[in-house]
């Protein structure tokens, strides 16, 4: 017979005016409350409210009294599931809280919002009471768990740990979120590889320059840069991306890149065309050049900085063409087509190229021949003839531009364009110099303005305000009036309307699924690990 409310609130006054000495000796009456999980909705929400506020005292009915509310727990009605998961924190002491975590983690799978809320934040109350043994039952469900309780688990430490204060986080917890992780890298999908650099890098202990070489190494390994990259493979590609974008805000002058700009360099460089990617609308080329670039600012000493360059250089021939001939044998002209001029591809092989060349100064005096050197100068003036229209006309696009104006799609192309043309042409300058010089500082183009300002230009001739000013015009100005073979006609150049939203974030997965072989629970089935 169910037990009615009569009696779960005859039965808690019987416990609520026992003695605590006496307590144990109502044995039954806690069995009663109990057994009102077996009732209709009322006697379940007194039940869930009467089993925690007696449990310390019943010792000897400690399974049975949270087995009752976990019965709760996976009630039909939300109403009750969400009192019962209230209550879970009360029978978080001593040895319990690692169990209660546990049951807390499994039950973040719930698609009710409120009931979602209701278990995040019965997981950080238990937080405050003992870290390293609730981080004991979210790391064995991590390990363990369905796939849905796995990534929500991840996704709450990624958001909760850096919010819980310094006398939580102590040290101690620290290294064993650090050495619980490092055991879950060992099989992951991109997203949760993200997301767990993301737990670490917030740990206060990593934020050292030890720590973050530490970081690096973790992500060298998952990175697998003792491996030949298969291009033709996209996970293996868009893996090594995802490691590499990981890496990027850890590199300093203290902590180096020479190991990851080196495999780019030895395997990425040489396959740049026939790189594939899982993301069909990422330019992989442009994301890879990309990234070497930003990671060239922070390499340290490295074993091959020649062939390093070698690469980069051979990279700039294919990308910086050779004038196209203006005129044949009879003085007619036979003006080849124009090539196109790959901006912002150029922009970063010679943001790399100028980095390490600092490191081999007279790289392109004793390490290139005479012939192969004018060649690349030859190059370099057509490119920088190219630039130099070019800007003079994004000026003139862009003159007295401010706020607002500067924000509409095709203006923010352009003001990138003409970062990404006098980055080049700064660069261009130097190599120019005899010898080459690598002094002068440029700031990558898609790396983020600090503040908002007016755009500052130059006042344009009555020739140049007669520009057109649309996109369209702007990459097919007429050619410069002073050149007799009329050498140049810019730019086709490559820009992307994503150009400035270089992240670091990832773009896909390692691969499909982690395989770990670990059986499902069928969600809120009674078949419980817990």
């Amino acid at each position: 017979m169910a037990v009615t409310i009569e009696e779960l609130y005859r039965n808690y006054g019987i416990l609520a005016d026992a003695k605590p000495e006496d307590l144990s000796q109502h044995k039954y009456a806690y069995q009663v409350i109990l057994d009102g999980v077996k009732g209709g909705p009322k006697e379940k929400r007194l039940a869930a409210q009467f089993i925690p506020k007696f449990f310390s005292s019943f010792p000897e009915l400690a399974d049975a009294a949270i087995n009752a509310q976990l019965d709760l727990c996976e009630d039909e009605d939300v109403s009750i599931r969400r009192q019962a998961i209230k209550e879970l924190p009360r029978f978080a002491a001593g040895e319990n809280i690692v169990r209660v975590a546990d049951i807390l983690t499994q039950l973040l799978q719930t698609d009710d919002s409120a009931e979602f809320s209701q278990v995040n934040a019965a997981l950080v109350s238990i937080f405050k009471m003992d870290a390293k043994a609730t981080l004991r039952g979210l790391f064995s469900q991590i390990l363990q768990g369905e796939d849905i309780v796995r990534e929500r688990a991840i996704k709450f430490l990624s958001i909760k740990l850096k919010t819980l204060p310094e006398d939580t986080m102590t040290k101690e917890v620290e290294d064993y979120v650090f050495t619980e992780t490092k055991k879950v890298l060992e099989d992951v999908t991109g997203e949760e590889f993200v997301l767990l650099m993301r737990i670490l890098m917030a740990l206060k202990g990593l934020q050292t320059v030890n720590g973050r070489q530490q970081l690096v190494e973790l992500v060298v390994e998952q990175a697998f840069l003792e491996q030949a990259l298969n291009p033709a493979d996209p996970d293996t590609v868009d893996r090594l991306l995802q490691c590499t974008r990981q890496a990027l805000p850890l590199f300093s002058k203290n902590v180096h890149s020479s190991r990851f700009v080196t495999y780019f360099c030895d395997h990425v460089l040489p396959n740049l065309s026939t790189l594939t990617s899982p993301v069909a609308e990422l330019d992989i080329q442009q994301e890879v050049l990309k990234l070497l670039a930003e990671m060239s600012l922070f390499c340290g000493d490295m074993e091959k900085v020649e062939a390093n360059l070698l690469m980069l250089f051979e990279k700039l021939l294919e990308f910086m063409p050779l004038p196209p001939e203006a005129e044949g044998e009879n003085g007619e002209n036979t003006m080849s087509e124009e090539p196109k001029l790959q901006f912002s591809y150029v922009e970063c092989l010679l943001f790399s190229f100028h980095q390490l060349g600092k490191k081999l100064p007279d790289f392109l005096i004793d390490k290139i021949n005479a012939e192969r050197l004018k060649d690349f100068k030859i190059r370099l003036q057509y490119f920088a003839r190219g630039l130099q229209v070019y800007i003079r006309q994004l000026r003139v696009a862009l003159q007295g531009k401010t706020g607002d104006a500067l924000k509409t799609d095709e203006n923010k192309i352009k003001v990138v364009a003409l970062k990404i043309t006098n980055n080049i042409n700064v660069l261009i300058k130097d190599l120019f110099h005899n010898p080459p010089s690598y002094k002068s500082t440029v700031t990558l183009s898609w790396r983020p303005v600090q503040k908002a300002e007016a755009v500052t230009l130059k006042r344009p001739s009555g020739e140049e305000m007669g520009t057109g000013s649309t996109m369209k015009k702007l990459l097919s100005p007429p050619l410069p009036r002073r050149n007799a073979r009329q050498i140049y006609n810019p730019p086709s150049g490559k820009y992307s309307a994503t150009i400035g939203n270089f992240t670091n974030e990832q773009r896909g997965g390692f691969r499909g699924g982690r395989g770990r072989g670990f059986g499902g629970r069928g969600g809120r089935s009674r078949g419980r690990i817990y």
